[in-house]
């Protein structure tokens, strides 16, 4: 069962007439956690619903034949657990939370019921938040929303609930990010664009790492690919660390939902300082790191860290290269990763940049690049690229050995708002059917969109990765975009704190920032 896109519409055009004043950021915990807290009520309910059936059938081989005997089946945990359910005390169960929907401490109630939910089940603990007291939503608003998510109709089975709860929850989670406008780009990376990366990766078995996994789209996704491949959950493993622990919670249910097993460290932490998985290596890393002049790490502390090793020290301002290299550093013998990244990245002579790009081009770790239109993300406007790394191009048919492939996507892309496109599914199907392509030996070059180019290539233009440069496309631009654009970012702020200390200094700042284009 699917929800149409105008039935997932109304459903969050209630919803969001109940927020009023209430700050999105905030909101998106109340209205996600009922979610979650519907589908492990309703999950359970069903699981014990076949317990039932099964316990009372004297033809089953778990025939209880008195009821004591059937009440303690009903309550031992491991039968629950065998299929993933968790486990959900009588006062949290959905029905209950429904009946008190009215009550003036409902806000109260449902932090218990989650509190209890949690005590029960080990693997949620610091997962599900308890705010709603806090919110202070008045109650019978509070209650609206809770009547608006039983309302949902979730279909038949757990299954079938899971995929029209994973639906709903994907789709808020998308119309946050939207309403916190660019904070909401920190939790959530647009579809298409973890489809780009996933349907050009194809990851079918192994461990699936994102060290900045925010939501857990990255991983949902994954899943969805496995599945329409003729593959079950099973075949994958699921690694992942979030720095905020509010993101990680979303993250935790968002995977629960879907009834997908995970593993996201012990607590939340910075990647750099604090790695939860220093120690694993992966099959599969898909990543959307942070962007901008805000986005670094302690150099100083990490100078002598083993991931900068093979490839050389990045810079810490921005930390382009030092994700890049952290996601290099984690991938098995024949791992492969598909990052976002600034086109910046791209040409960067800065703090480095050029010799670590150097490095990797030596070592041959590059596969694919490919250049994005603008206007796709919600937390930045600077221009992006996705880079794909693999550890050994020999495995494709079409031995790529010292061949780098570059694709432009830039003239890709459908209006959905006034400041965002997307891709569309055929758009995302012609990107990864000419990698496919590319691999398999039956590749040919296409005249403004895709040119395979040898490292001597690549050497002859200063070991330049635009792809338009190759392909024929460059437009007159700045060497390196993403720096520029950093370094007005963080002029424009200092300049304005000066602004408002020295009314004497705002005729020459404002000279100067006109001079290079900026007004204020």
């Amino acid at each position: 069962m699917a929800l149409t896109t105008d039935q997932l519409k109304k459903y969050w055009d209630t919803a969001n007439i109940l927020r009023k004043n209430l700050d999105a950021a905030e909101y998106k915990h109340i209205v996600l956690g009922l979610v979650f807290l519907k589908y492990v009520s309703d999950s359970f309910a069903e699981r014990r619903d076949e317990l039932s059936a099964a316990f009372s059938d004297p033809k089953s081989d778990r025939y209880k034949p008195d009821a004591k005997r059937l009440k303690a089946a009903l309550d031992d945990r491991n039968y629950y657990k065998e299929v993933n359910v968790f486990w959900v005390p009588e006062t949290s169960r959905w029905e209950v939370i429904q009946q008190n929907a009215k009550q003036a401490d409902i806000a109260s109630q449902i932090d218990n019921a989650l509190y209890e939910i949690e005590k029960e089940n080990p693997k949620l603990e610091g997962i599900v938040e308890r705010r709603y007291a806090d919110a202070r939503l008045p109650a019978s608003e509070l209650g609206a929303v809770v009547d608006l998510i039983g309302s949902i109709s979730f279909g038949n089975g757990r299954h079938e609930a899971s995929d029209v709860l994973g639906q709903v929850y994907e789709y808020f989670l998308g119309m946050f990010a939207s309403a916190e406008g660019k904070l909401g780009g920190q939790f959530y990376t647009t579809p298409s664009i973890v489809k780009t990366l996933v349907e050009v990766l194809q990851p079918t078995s192994g461990r699936i790492y994102d060290p900045c996994c925010g939501s857990g789209g990255m991983f949902v996704q994954s899943e969805r690919f496995l599945e329409a491949h003729g593959g079950k959950l099973g075949d994958i493993a699921i690694y992942g660390q979030e720095s905020n622990p509010t993101t990680r919670r979303l993250c935790a249910m968002n995977l629960a939902i879907r009834g997908i097993d995970f593993d996201l460290g012990k607590s939340d932490g910075d990647t750099f300082t604090q790695d939860q998985h220093a120690d694993k290596r992966f099959d599969f890393i898909l990543m959307n790191p942070p962007f901008g002049s805000n986005a670094s790490y302690p150099k100083e502390q990490l100078i002598n860290d083993v991931r900068w090793k093979k490839y050389g020290v990045p810079r810490e301002r921005p930390a382009n290269y030092a994700w890049m290299s952290h996601a290099v550093h984690h991938l098995a013998p024949k791992g492969r990763a598909g990052i976002v990244m600034p086109r910046g990245t791209l040409t960067s002579s800065q703090g480095g940049d050029d010799a670590i790009r150097k490095a990797f081009l030596d070592d041959d770790v590059i596969e694919c690049i490919i250049d994005l239109p603008g206007q796709l993300f919600f937390n930045t406007q600077i221009p992006s690229s996705l880079w794909f790394f693999n550890k050994e191009k020999s495995k494709w048919k079409k031995k790529r050995d010292n061949q780098v492939l570059f694709i432009d996507a830039r003239k890709l892309g459908t209006p959905i708002s006034r400041t965002q496109i997307e891709f569309s599914d055929a758009e995302v199907a012609r990107i990864a059917d000419t990698f496919n392509s590319w691999c398999d030996g039956k590749y040919e070059d296409i005249d403004g969109f895709c040119k395979s180019v040898t490292r001597e290539e690549i050497v002859k233009n200063g070991d330049s990765l635009s792809p338009g440069r190759y392909i024929g496309t460059e437009e007159v631009e700045s060497e390196n975009d993403e720096d520029f654009a950093t370094r007005m970012q963080t002029l424009t702020a200092q300049l304005s704190e000066q602004l408002e200390e020295s009314h004497g200094l705002e005729v020459s700042i404002t000279r100067q920032l006109k001079g290079l284009g900026y007004e204020i």
